[in-house]
């Protein structure tokens, strides 16, 4: 009979496969997203929305200093859950990306190419010793063609293309309010509105405008606007 190393022997060292197939690690890596403050992609008839909470808010903080969502590009944001510092990282590797991309070929580079090399460099920290996987997920949406796109980036590496989709804590409530009420591609209002509906499913958190960012981009002109706290507001009511 073969008898199954421990678990302690394998979840040290990230290039070493457990003798069920498993990396230990990247496994780790995932239940931070998993532990992470929850963010949500709505692809709009019209453009693309994204919704991140924010814990932690003191009356001590600025509110401006604690950012979720990033500005890749004009037309490509993102926001993660996870490791923030992790994604910031990655954020600036994207946007040296993009700049290359323009100065390089004179023109915009497109959501799918950034996130596929995002994700290249994520799966490469997971084959090599002396490096962790980066404890984050990422949903990087944006404007191709006139086209919304939305994917998320996980930390093995891997590339998925959504149409509504959320990570952090409250994946599961969420993503099932997500799949009954998704039927259509609604307006950017309207994607506004069913992201934060969606993130009311979650009991343990308090919506606030200051505990909210919100940013969006319209197919008419590809650019992402990021919502200020009185805007926040008026969709909270």
């Amino acid at each position: 009979m073969y008898n199954a190393t421990p678990q302690a022997a394998y979840d040290r060292a990230i290039t070493v496969f457990s003798p069920d197939g498993r990396l230990f690690q990247v496994e780790y890596a995932k239940e931070a997203v998993r532990r992470g403050a929850t963010a949500i992609g709505v692809i709009c008839k019209d453009g693309v929305v994204l919704v991140a909470y924010k814990t932690g808010v003191s009356k001590l903080l600025i509110p401006e200093s604690m950012k979720k969502i990033f500005h890749i590009d004009a037309h490509i944001a993102a926001t993660a859950s996870g490791l923030i510092a992790d994604a910031r990282r990655l954020v600036d590797i994207a946007r040296l990306d993009a700049q290359r991309h323009r100065l390089t070929y004179d023109e915009a580079p497109t959501t799918e190419k950034i996130t596929k090399n995002l994700c290249d460099l994520m799966q490469l920290y997971t084959q090599y010793g002396g490096a962790r996987p980066f404890g984050v997920s990422l949903l990087i949406a944006g404007i191709d063609d006139g086209e919304p796109k939305l994917f998320e980036a996980e930390p093995s590496g891997a590339m998925t293309g959504f149409k509504a989709y959320v990570i952090g804590s409250g994946k599961k409530d969420v993503e099932g309010f997500l799949e009954k009420e998704y039927k259509e591609p609604p307006s950017i209002e309207g994607g506004i509105t069913l992201a934060i509906k969606a993130l009311k499913k979650q009991e343990d958190i308090s919506l606030k405008p200051e505990t909210i960012d919100i940013a969006y981009a319209t197919v008419k002109e590809a650019e992402f606007k990021t919502l200020s706290v009185k805007e926040i507001e008026h969709y909270l009511r």
